[in-house]
């Protein structure tokens, strides 16, 4: 299977590639297209609103909003290449304004390297507050400043809370994050040194989530939150459209961890823009990770359910994706469904030795991080030799030390 289309898109003149220049330079020095008249669509009942609702979710039905944006058709020589962050894709992501150049923290860009003939890594941490979630930060806190939004609170198992919180404090927006007891005292540290307030709260993650919810529907204030808000994803699909970029192609194969969905939705829906493009002929085999402690996903998988299953989330050190009832879940296993995507466990007994084994080539990652190439191991037992397999190195190890 063969994802490049190196002959796809036709070479420049040298006449033309200078049009082209002007054209993106012209491009940099003219505001965003407005997306003011764009909706969200409830994903239940088909209600929509304008997307400077402060309405975390649907008032009918209460559920979950869809972003109503239709990106035009991906052409790399239409990638502002003179910009040095993931706005550089701003064509193709649903922005109200021009406030991502106040926002950006130069979020994205972030290398491949090769670890061994299979398997190449997405340097995600390479990112202002180390994780993949500052890409969905920036849009998001992007769109909270263009609709005047002051104040917002947010759930996390930290890395989410933290970028949140960096990007409000580079915003002037007041921020507080709820995280669950057990997130790593150093992740708590860089959310309070962005100047939010933290609340730890007893329990579990799904818990603080509630607890956090709580608040939103008593107080009003904005729910700026990565799995409620869609913006998230407008920043999760450059982490394919970057992949591209470097690579010239998609690779066979993609893991993705996978506990809220908020890398997962965002790239399926670039690699499903690249596919209706004509950039590539057809959809790699993503490969979507789940702790074999909290795996409400996997089970749906196995017994074709169209929802997550009830568990009970059992202590795991892949505190990232510790997510008992992801809020997307029906999107996510829907996409699952309609794209062959394929759920693996990583065992939590290999965490720490694939921790191990990335830190002993240079690579020091997260525990949640290593659980992606501990279920890589997993899915080469099940399914045999994986080559040509992207994986994201979401998470930098010294937050999670503890």
């Amino acid at each position: 299977m063969s994802l490049v289309v190196g002959d796809h898109f036709p070479q420049l003149s040298v006449e033309e590639d200078n049009r082209t220049m002007s054209a993106s330079s012209q491009q940099r020095n003219t505001p965003a297209s407005s997306v003011s008249s764009l909706t969200f669509q409830c994903t239940s009942c088909g209600h929509h609103e304008p997307t400077t609702t402060r309405t975390p979710s649907c008032p009918r039905c209460g559920g979950l909003w869809d972003l109503e944006y239709e990106p035009p058709r991906f052409d790399p020589t239409r990638i502002d290449t003179q910009e040095w962050s993931q706005f550089r894709y701003r064509r193709y992501m649903a922005l109200d304004d021009e406030s991502w150049r106040n926002i950006t923290l130069g979020e994205g860009m972030t290398p491949i390297v090769r670890f061994n003939d299979d398997i190449l890594l997405k340097m995600d941490y390479f990112m202002p507050t180390l994780s993949f979630k500052d890409r969905g930060a920036a849009a998001l806190i992007a769109h909270c400043q263009a609709i005047g939004v002051d104040s917002v609170v947010q759930d996390s198992s930290g890395n989410a809370g933290n970028s949140v919180a960096a990007y409000c404090g580079r915003a002037g927006i007041a921020c507080e994050i709820f995280v669950p007891e057990g997130t790593s005292p150093k992740k708590i540290a860089m959310i309070e040194a962005h100047g939010a307030t933290v609340n730890v709260v007893p329990g579990s993650r799904d818990h603080c989530a509630q607890v956090c919810r709580s608040k939103v529907a008593e107080q009003g204030v904005y729910y700026a939150n990565h799995v409620y808000n869609p913006f998230f994803y407008e920043g999760t699909k450059t982490y394919i459209y970057e992949t591209f970029e470097q690579l010239g192609r998609i690779p066979r194969h993609i893991l993705i961890p996978v506990g809220n969905g908020t890398l997962y939705l965002g790239a399926i829906y670039a690699l499903e823009h690249l596919v209706s493009s004509g950039a590539i002929h057809e959809m790699p085999q993503i490969i979507a990770v789940q702790s074999e402690k909290c795996d409400p996903l996997l089970q749906a998988v196995e017994r074709r359910e169209p929802t997550p299953v009830t568990i009970t989330p059992e202590p795991t050190i892949a505190e990232g994706i510790a997510i008992g009832e992801p809020m997307r879940g029906r999107q996510i296993l829907a996409l699952a469904k309609k794209h062959g995507v394929r759920f693996v466990h990583a065992p939590e007994n290999d965490i720490m030795t694939a921790r191990a084994e990335l830190a002993a080539k240079g690579v020091y990652c997260e525990h949640t991080t290593a659980a992606n190439l501990a279920a890589y191991r997993q899915y080469v037992r099940e399914f045999g030799p994986t080559s040509d397999c992207l994986i994201t190195m979401c998470g930098a190890g010294l937050k999670s030390d503890h």
